[in-house]
Parts: C-alpha cells; sequence; structure tokens
C-alpha cells in the first residue's frame, strides 16, 4: 500500500475503506425489545481519484417516504458511483419511524429537533449524538431529503439559510421549481451542520406516507446537477437540464380554514394564483354550507394540505408573498 493510498483511506464506524472500494456498513444503533439489533445500513461508494466527501440522507422523519424514493433511485440508478471522491448515502436515518410510518422515535422524540444530541440522553438524542460524532465529521457537503408533515403537500423546494451565500449559489445549481430562504432551527440537523461549518441542502417535496415520481424526479435530477458541479457525476451520466430557474421565495404565509368541514382542493400545487382566485370550497356532510376559499393575494402555491376533512384554524395553503429577482 502506497503512502498516498493510505493518506486516502476512509476511516468511519471503525471500518477502513480503501479508495476505490464499494462497501455497505451497519450503523448499530440500539436493540428491539427482543435483543433483536437495529441497525441502519451506510452505502459507501469510492472512486480511486481523491475529491470531496457528499453525505446522502433521507428519513430522519421516519414517515417520509418521498425521501426515501430519492435516495434509493440515486444508489439503484448507480448515480452513486462516484467519479472522483465519496459518496455515502444513508436512505433511512430513523428506521423506528420508517418501521411504523410515523415521524417519531420510540421515545416519541422528533429526532430533527434534538441534533446534535447527547451521550447519555434519550434514545434519539443518542442516535444524534453518535451521526454526529461518527458520521458527519467525514463529509465535506450534505443532502438531506425530506417530505411535508401529514397531508400537508410540499412543491418541491431547497431550503437554504439566507446568510450563507455559498449555499444560495448551490440552491440554485440545484435548481428545484423553488428556493426558500428560512433560518435554521434549533435542534436541526440542517442547524447542527451549520454550527459545524458543514454545507448542506435540505430537499422538501410531496407529504408523508405517499411516494411521488415527479418529487423524486426533482430530487434525483437536482443531485446530479450537484454532483456535476463537484465533479463527482459519472461520465455516463448528463447532467439534467430543467426549463426554467428557482424561483427564490423570501417570504410566504398560511392561509387557515375559516370553517370545519369537507375540503375540495381546486388547483394543482405549484401554481401561480390571482388574488381572489378560487382555491378550494368547504362543505358541511349534510349539504347545507358551502364556503368558498379564496387566494388573499397572488403568489405560488407552495403547500397544499390534502386532508379531506379540516378543523377550522387548520394551515391549508401556503403561498409565497415575496420572491427575490435576480
Amino acid at each position: 500500500m502506497t503512502k498516498e493510498t493510505k493518506k486516502n483511506i476512509l476511516n468511519i464506524l471503525g471500518n477502513e475503506v480503501l479508495p476505490g472500494k464499494s462497501t455497505i456498513i451497519n450503523f448499530n444503533i440500539a436493540k428491539l425489545y427482543t435483543s433483536t439489533k437495529v441497525e441502519i445500513p451506510v452505502i459507501i461508494e469510492r472512486s480511486k481519484k481523491p475529491g470531496p466527501t457528499v453525505l446522502i440522507t433521507a428519513g430522519i422523519h421516519g414517515d417520509e417516504i418521498n425521501g426515501v424514493e430519492v435516495v434509493r433511485q440515486i444508489i439503484a440508478k448507480k448515480i452513486n458511483k462516484p467519479l472522483i471522491g465519496t459518496i455515502i448515502c444513508i436512505p433511512v436515518l430513523n428506521v423506528f419511524g420508517f418501521l411504523s410510518m410515523n415521524r417519531f422515535f420510540p421515545d416519541g422524540r422528533d429526532l430533527n429537533r434534538v441534533f446534535p444530541g447527547t451521550k447519555n440522553g434519550s434514545l434519539a438524542s443518542r442516535f444524534a449524538y453518535q451521526f454526529i460524532n461518527e458520521i458527519l465529521p467525514i463529509a465535506d457537503f450534505c443532502l438531506d431529503f425530506h417530505t411535508g408533515g401529514a397531508s400537508r403537500f410540499n412543491a418541491a423546494h431547497i431550503r437554504v439559510d439566507p446568510s450563507n451565500k455559498d449555499l444560495v449559489k448551490l440552491a440554485k445549481i440545484f435548481n428545484a421549481p423553488f428556493t426558500l430562504l428560512s433560518k435554521n432551527l434549533d435542534g436541526s440537523y440542517r442547524a447542527t451542520c451549520a454550527k459545524k461549518g458543514k454545507n448542506i441542502l435540505l430537499f422538501e417535496g410531496g407529504k408523508s406516507q405517499s411516494s411521488d415520481k415527479e418529487i423524486a424526479r426533482e430530487g434525483v435530477q437536482g443531485t446530479m446537477r450537484i454532483l456535476h458541479h463537484l465533479g463527482m457525476l459519472a461520465t455516463e451520466f448528463e447532467p439534467p437540464i430543467r426549463n426554467g430557474n428557482s424561483l427564490i421565495v423570501k417570504n410566504s404565509f398560511w392561509m387557515r380554514a375559516k370553517y370545519s368541514g369537507l375540503l375540495h382542493i381546486k388547483v394543482p400545487i405549484g401554481k401561480h394564483v390571482d388574488k381572489n382566485e378560487t382555491l378550494a370550497t368547504i362543505t358541511d356532510p349534510y349539504g347545507k354550507m358551502r364556503h368558498v376559499v379564496k387566494a388573499k393575494n397572488e403568489g405560488y402555491l407552495i403547500n397544499v394540505n390534502e386532508s379531506s376533512i379540516v378543523y377550522k384554524g387548520d394551515a391549508i395553503f401556503r403561498i409565497t408573498k415575496e420572491l427575490i429577482h435576480e
């Protein structure tokens, strides 16, 4: 083994991975009541040529299937085999939530609110601590895939902190239909990456417990554009071209239901709507009440509540309020 090869050995979870090698390492996170080990596959692809290390994750919330599908396709299509550097894929971070189809860890905690975790805390906090200390330090750049919570369907978009100009530029390269400028939330994976100097793009698209082909396509193609930008996309792939540039959203607001009842959506996600345009109707089950929901101002619909039944005060539409034109 040459000095150069030794220099480029990847040390992860107690394993050494040589340049040019492919491997799957099981991240042992806990045991079930039955003493059965709970392990998360960490899928590693290394080029013989040195380069950046990209960490691609999904399933922080176990019921967010779209994100899992994006990473699955990246692996299945061999997009994760880099021309240079290393690509690490973890399709399901919260395997507990994935098995039970909910957002949370068995301790009832939201994994995306306990980062960077603690060594002796709750199960979710311990997992976050292990991940942040044993896997994240290896990464130079991170991509994390999410969906809308419950029945709220997110238009495909990237979220970035507007204060990080490098990330704003990378979001434009990913080129999702929308880019939302939003500050990092305390306890989130994204906020922890920022504190540790790791650039991360967070992708949102679709809704929980559902897989959407168009959302998955946006996630996969955006990833390919990023890998091409980093010089990592294998030569057999062409970076996908999407018509138009990502719309940069500075501000948006939620419209809420004025009445409880059955919700009938009249407009598709991502549509540009005019002020007072009809978006939906809310009816009672008995044919006595019919309320028309109209847009409060013009903008793009970036989140639609697809629940069939809503209560008064429920968020039903998120509309862009201010775009940045460049």
